[in-house]
């Protein structure tokens, strides 16, 4: 069974966060520039929220407020649920389900190591999916 760690190295480690003070345009920027629909919100080294896309559409476009003049904390979801390396994917695709969530942070002894998307989840069942099905024509065909 896969887990959250064999994902980040497939994908590598690199995580682009950004401060609960910045303002959101900053984020969408960052997101853009990036091609990631999410980042974490660090206070130092302490994981303190999670913005999206979705948390900015809702919370900045739809009620007309300022991209400019507010801050990443006042949009961003505080305390978000994250797992550790060793999580499965089966368990990541069930807390993003159950929580109606597409990041899910990856944290290490409390510290931010990796982010993981619904796609990268997706992904990595496909991959598997597949291999069984490789492995049993293998195994029909004799």
């Amino acid at each position: 069974m896969r887990q959250v760690k064999h994902l980040l190295e497939g994908k590598g480690n690199a995580v682009y966060t950004i401060t609960p003070e910045a303002p959101v345009l900053d984020a969408i920027r960052m997101m853009a520039e990036h091609s990631v629909g999410a980042l974490p919100v660090m206070r130092g080294e302490v994981l303190a929220g999670i913005v999206t896309e979705r948390d900015y559409a809702r919370k900045v476009i739809l009620k007309g407020h300022s991209s400019r003049e507010t801050p990443v904390s006042d949009i961003m979801t505080p305390a978000p649920t994250s797992v550790g390396p060793a999580t499965t994917v089966d368990e990541c695709m069930r807390l993003c389900t159950e929580l109606r969530v597409r990041h899910l942070p990856v944290l290490e002894t409390n510290k931010l190591v990796g982010i993981v998307s619904i796609g990268d989840l997706v992904k990595a069942v496909i991959d598997d999916q597949a291999a069984e099905i490789d492995h049993l024509q293998r195994y029909i065909a004799g």
